[in-house]
């Protein structure tokens, strides 16, 4: 809970630089929201990090106050080097499995292992990874080597592989863009996909790796409508795809965040997103970019985290290892090289 004792705001917001500006400060401990997210704007040096991630949980009042950050590896990854590891994209584990599928399981495990001991002791300790979206050829490559690979059963194993690593390294993984964007044509930063594929056949593909992982402890919608479940509105603002769907026939049970409500592929205002998003069924909205007048705008339009919502923030914490184990030389010595995939 907050300093105030009320339940927190059913937000994440980004911040425009690598220190928290005054009015910053003066609006996130007025909005109280759950927590935060980083990208590449906010980050300098391990130290910087690390005083900016306890100013932020202070102003909130709460030591516990999730932090994310987009660390996949390959092309998103927000702390790069020379003071963090330029970690492989996750199409490289797709690639070690086709030849050696137990080596690669171990591999997409260890790797999130590692990746969460690098980013705890910085106070991120969430990350959104792993990817579980299944590409199609012709998709646009805004996921491309993102994911495991093309096979949904491949992508279910690696995925499940890399959830358990980042859960025992004590890092929170977020399983995304649930219920699937590997066949989206367009970038949703950019504009709205929309995916005409019958019910049965996203069930046996798109769909079937988050069902195969529907008890990782958060998801991220993905900004994609589906005709065949709902012609008229994207995944993150619809009640039938969240309720038939992601909560129904795919089961999740866990935190279900939206993705970034700046993004293009979204219409109406930021509060109007908002609203919509957590109205449809998200837990918490998710708004990336510091504007502080759009910030405004989703602060007022979010209410604050219900008891459901809290219930599965804190069975999602339960899961994590309080006291991870390094990662060993030997370890490390199996995962793929950097680089594209």
């Amino acid at each position: 809970m907050s300093k105030s004792s009320r339940p927190p705001r059913a937000l994440i917001l980004g911040l425009a630089g690598t220190t928290l500006l005054e009015t910053e400060r003066r609006l996130f401990a007025e909005a109280d929201p759950l927590g935060f997210i980083l990208f590449a704007r906010n980050v300098d040096s391990p130290a910087q990090v690390r005083a900016l991630c306890g100013q932020l949980r202070e102003c909130v009042g709460r030591a516990d106050a999730p932090i994310l950050i987009d660390q996949e590896g390959g092309r998103v990854q927000r702390l790069k080097p020379p003071h963090w590891r330029a970690a492989p994209p996750a199409a490289r584990f797709g690639d070690l499995y086709r030849q050696e599928p137990e080596q690669a399981r171990q591999a997409a495990r260890i790797n999130a292992r590692l990746l969460a001991e690098e980013l705890r002791p910085l106070g991120l300790d969430v990350d959104c990874a792993p990817v579980l979206d299944v590409p199609i050829v012709g998709a646009h490559d805004v996921i491309g080597d993102r994911a495991f690979g093309a096979d949904p059963t491949l992508v279910a194993d690696l995925g499940r592989a890399a959830v358990e690593g980042f859960l025992e390294g004590g890092v929170m993984p977020i399983v995304k863009h649930i219920p699937g964007h590997g066949r989206a044509r367009v970038d949703s930063h950019h504009a709205l996909p929309v995916v005409y594929t019958a019910r049965a056949e996203l069930e046996r593909t798109d769909f079937a790796p988050f069902r195969a992982l529907a008890d990782a402890p958060w998801a991220m919608t993905a900004h994609v409508v589906y005709a065949a479940i709902d012609p008229d509105r994207p995944a993150t603002s619809s009640p039938e795809v969240i309720d038939e769907i992601i909560r129904g026939w795919i089961g999740f049970k866990g935190l279900l965040l939206s993705d970034d409500l700046s993004m293009k592929a979204l219409s109406g205002d930021l509060g109007e997103r908002a609203r919509a998003a957590l109205a449809a069924g998200c837990d918490v909205a998710l708004h990336c970019n510091g504007d502080l007048a759009e910030m405004q705008a989703v602060i007022g339009a979010a209410s604050r985290m219900g008891e459901a919502a809290l219930e599965k923030f804190n069975n999602a914490r339960n899961k994590l290892n309080q006291n991870p184990v390094l990662v060993s030389a030997a370890e490390k010595a199996i995962l793929p090289q950097a680089g594209p995939a």
